[in-house]
This record gives C-alpha cells, structure tokens and sequence, in this order.
C-alpha cells in the first residue's frame, strides 16, 4: 500500500521514480551529468580554498573580507532593502525545514525575504515527523538497551526490569518539536525574516495574497516565489481514519495510547520506525504490505539483513503481496477490522481483528488552495512539476518566470533535508549563480535499532544504468564486526555496502546498516556531492577507535582499476 510516483521532466532526459514513504525507488538516467553544473559543496572551492562568492545586492565578486561583511550587514540591517517595484526580493509559501532553510540563506545573501505560514512554523518534520519520532525512537532505543539481558550481561550490567510512562514519553517528543519549532521562529526573527501568518496563494506573476478565514486578505509582490507547502499523511481508499483506533502518523507521534496488537500499513521509512518503537513499548504489531517484499525501496541485501535483525526477533509478524481494501475502526466493543485482498487477483486473501491500525502508506503532497490555475499550472498526481533547478513548468510545459516549488510539493524527494537543500539552491538561482542540486549525494536514513542509511543507487538500479550505459559495477563490503568500537558496545550486527565504478573510481551508491549509520553515511554523501573519487578518499584519515573506520575499510577494500587520483596536495610542514 504505497504510492508510487514517477516524474519524468519535459525539459530534460532524467526520469526520476519515488515511493511516497520517502524512500527513493530509481534513479534512471540516460545521460551523465553535464560536469559544468554548480553541486551542492563546490569541489573547485573546496581544493583551492577560495571563498569568493557573488553578491547578491551587488552583481559582483566578493573578495573574503567584503563577503564577510556583506552577512553581517544582511542580519544588522533587518532583511535587506527590496528590488525597486516590489514589497521583498523573496517571499516563500511554507515554514517548514525547506522554507526556513531557503530563508535564512537568502537573508544570508542580502535578499528582503516574507515567509508565510498557515499552520506552525516547521511544518510537518518539526511537528508531526521528523522530529517527534526521534524522540520515540530514542526511548525505544533506551528500552531494547535495558530489555536485553543478553546484551547487558555481556557488558557486565545489571539492571532491574525496565519500565516506561506513556504519558512522560508522549510529553519528551511534544516538548522537543515546541523547542526546535521556537528555534526556527526565533533563528528567522533574529535575521529579520518577516513571518506572515495565513494561508498563501499565488495571484499571478510575482504577487502573492495571504491570510485568515473570516479576515481582509494581504496582497504583497516578490521578485521570486518560492512553494514550500509540505505534504499530508497519504490515507488509500476505503481506509476510515477515526484518530483513536485507525491513526496516521500525526496522531501516533501523540502515543495517547499503546494498542497490544498494532496493524502497520505499509513497511517503508514510517512503518519501521514505528514498529520499533511499539514494539519496545510491548506492543504485538502485524505488517501490511502491497509489495512481496517488506522494506521494497531498500537495497535488497540490506533488507534482507534488516529483517532477520528488526523483524525476525521482535514480535512482528506481516502479510506481504497484499492490498487492506477496507479498515474499519473499534466500536462498540469491537475490535479494528481490515479486509485483505491479493495484490495481483484482487481476490479476497483475509480479515484481520487488531486493537489499532496505523496508516504508514507515506505521504501526498499538499498543494491545494496555492492557487496554481492562476499561472496555468495543473499538478501531476498532485505533484507540482519542476525542472531540475526546482523552477515550476506550466501546463504548456513552459517555465513560470520566478515561480519555484520545493520539497515535498514537487516529489523529487521527499525528505526534510532534501528540501532545504533545494531551496538554498534556488536562492543561489535568484542571486545569478546557477546552481543544480545532485539529489543523488542527498542521504536518507531509518532509525530503527539498528540503523539504516543509504545515499545514491542501490545494487539493482546502479546495475540497470551500467547496463543502459555500457559500463561495469563492482560492489564491496564490510561489516561492523571487524569494528573496534562496534565490538566494545556489543554492537557488532551490520554491514556497510559500496557500489562503484571499477574503471574510473565513481562512487555510485553506499548502504550501510549498523550502529549510528545515520551518522556515518555523510562521507560518503559528501563524497559524492564533491565528485571524489574512491582512489582519492582512501587517503583520508580516520580516528582510532571510532564506527568512521566501518567506511575507511570499505573504501579500501574496493579495487579501482586505473589510477585517476586528482594531484595531492602540497605538504605542509607543522
């Protein structure tokens, strides 16, 4: 029970493919990169430790001392001094993590920027994702640590049995997304971002209108619009959400209560989180799952391992190849009832009695109420079409002069990160410096117990393009149990993954699961928005004892068959 989204753009080759679990299901490209693109971390910048910039207010070069004092007057000066014919430079429609990140930079670079926001500031990572389920997650984390005797005794511990108030744990997640949504509010006040409150639609060219129901609207012009308007719980047909007993993401976050038999819909990023969370909680939970698999937009060896550690153990049991055609909530007495069919017949397959159901199906996009018939723009599956530098196309496939759409409204990749990372580049768009996000160094991450992270190509899809583009693909491995540190914690369970370019060294894909792979997959994200290649990165040095080792032996366990490394670096006597 998934939806799957395909994008192909109409101004470029790329066909781009998402699961809206937020996990990325093909990455098929006909042509390479044209190498002339601006990637997020410029590697030119980086080898020769330049810090020029264009100036946005100015149209010039910058040298490191006018660039410096250019940010200060930014933030002094209170959100710089519009384009002559407008109320700001920059207005954006969303505060989420995309829309605050877009933001600030773009105060950053001079530009008098408006951020409309109609809910919280934060959207939905801060509120009712991202944020919140970490803060469940490290409890679930604390409870399997003090639950396994097995662990503990090897350690030398011993505790007591472990126990856990609902009502305490609900309250560490509500209070850490109000702290983080108050940083956010009070990081943009600091810089003198003008934050409007109100529904945003866009007018036409350059004008926006905003505000509440039952009040005047504002109407207010921008240089450049930016969309930002996040996405909803996806709920399939036939599914009755009651909030109590049938639940989406948004109300399990609450934790109002722990079900003793929880059916998860769907086993992507949303459904495995919650799992280890109720789980550790003693909850029973069954998977639901359309494809015939569990965890399908993982790498498949990765899942294979995941599941005899995440799933196999616990008290998981699941139903793959089927679609939950009807769910009906508790009443009365009764328990929550959900009519499974087969996938490919349609054939009835069962019916399930649960105490709950969570709707993990991932998520659509929120883009109604925008007002994109005003500038002839018609959504596809809800999605807001884009070009590869997040610029809106219309219905007649023609661009909308300063009109851009980021995150999860355009569905190139639904990830908080991956928003932020998109608008930042379209700020640097607006400032005259071209700028193309590589979404394939942007990494996801699962954090379940242990952790799951990957950045790039999994095996199967860097396969499909060696074969379109005639070339060869090796794949090296290692696992956590050579680590030092992974072995002194008792956490020697996982693998990292490497998929390359023998002949040249291209880094196409890493996939790691293991202790902390959240943390550890950025070299290899860094690695890849940087072009480094695997003979140069195997120079780099790691501390010792620490988990970064797991990658250091990966990198030097691949075998590149031609020495391309780029010059070294003149040595520097200390």
């Amino acid at each position: 029970m998934h939806a799957l989204v395909t994008l192909s753009s109409p101004l470029g080759s790329s066909s781009l493919s998402y699961r809206s679990d937020h996990s990325l299901r093909l990455f098929s490209v006909s042509a390479p990169a044209p190498r002339n693109f601006q990637f997020c971390g410029l590697r030119s910048d980086v080898l020769r430790l330049k810090t020029s910039n264009l100036s946005c207010s100015t149209g010039v070069i910058a040298s490191p001392r006018q660039n410096l004092t250019t940010k200060i007057s930014a933030s002094l000066s209170e959100n710089g001094t519009p384009k002559k014919g407008f109320d700001y430079d920059l207005v954006i429609i969303g505060a989420g993590v995309g829309g605050h990140g877009a933001a600030l930079h773009a105060v950053e670079k001079g530009l008098k920027t408006a951020i409309i926001e109609g809910d919280v500031v934060g959207g939905t990572c801060v509120n009712r994702g991202c944020v919140p389920s970490k803060a469940l997650l490290a409890v679930s984390g604390r409870m399997r640590e003090m639950q396994s005797e097995h662990h503990l005794k090897a350690l030398g511990l011993q505790v007591s049995a472990a126990g856990y108030d609902r009502q305490g744990v609900a309250d560490h997640a509500n209070n850490l997304a109000s702290k983080i949504r108050n940083n956010l509010t009070n990081s943009m006040k600091a810089l003198g971002v003008d934050i409007l409150t109100g529904i945003g639609t866009v007018l036409g060219p350059q004008k926006v209108k905003y505000g509440k129901a039952g009040f005047p609207d504002n109407v207010i012009t921008a240089k450049d619009i930016i969309i930002a308007s996040g996405s909803v719980p996806f709920v399939p047909k036939g599914i009755e959400v009651d909030g109590k007993t049938v639940i989406t993401s948004d109300h399990a976050l609450k934790l109002e209560h722990v079900p003793e038999w929880i059916a998860i819909v769907g086993s992507g990023y949303i459904g495995l989180e919650f799992s280890d969370v109720y789980t550790a909680l003693g909850s029973e939970v069954t998977f639901i799952e359309a494809l015939d698999q569990l965890m399908p937009g993982f790498d498949p060896e990765i899942s294979k391992l995941a599941q005899r550690v995440l799933i196999n153990p616990r008290k998981i049991d699941y139903h793959t190849g089927v679609f939950a055609t009807k769910i009906t909530p508790a009443k009365d007495g009764k328990p929550v009832t959900i009519e499974l069919i087969d996938a490919k017949t349609k054939e009835p397959k069962d019916t399930l009695e649960v105490d709950a159901a969570l709707i993990a199906t991932g998520r659509a996009p929120f883009t109604k109420g925008l007002g994109l018939e005003n500038v002839k723009v018609e959504t596809q599956r809800g999605f807001i079409p884009v070009d590869e530098r997040m610029r809106v196309i219309n219905a007649d496939g023609n661009l909308v002069p300063h009109l851009y759409c980021i995150g999860d409204a355009n569905g190139k990749m639904m990830l908080a990160h991956a928003a932020s990372a998109q608008g930042i580049s379209v700020v640097e768009q607006v400032c005259g410096k071209d700028h193309v996000l590589n979404h394939l160094s942007i990494p996801a991450a699962c954090f379940t117990h242990p952790e799951i992270s990957m950045v790039g190509l999994t095996e199967p899809q860097a396969r499909e393009k060696a074969e379109v583009e005639g070339f060869e693909i090796s794949v090296a491995k290692t696992s956590f149990k050579a680590n030092t540190k992974a072995l002194a914690e008792n956490e020697g369970e996982g693998i990292a993954k490497l998929i390359y370019r023998p002949d040249n060294g291209e880094i196409l894909g890493v996939h790691i699961f293991g202790l902390h792979a959240a943390d550890l997959i950025h070299e290899a994200s860094n690695a890849i928005a940087l072009g480094t290649r695997i003979q140069d990165i195997k120079f780099a040095v790691h501390a010792h004892p620490t988990l970064s080792e797991v990658l250091d032996e990966l990198f030097k366990l691949a075998k590149v068959e031609v020495n391309l490394s780029s010059s070294i670096s003149e040595a520097v006597a200390v």
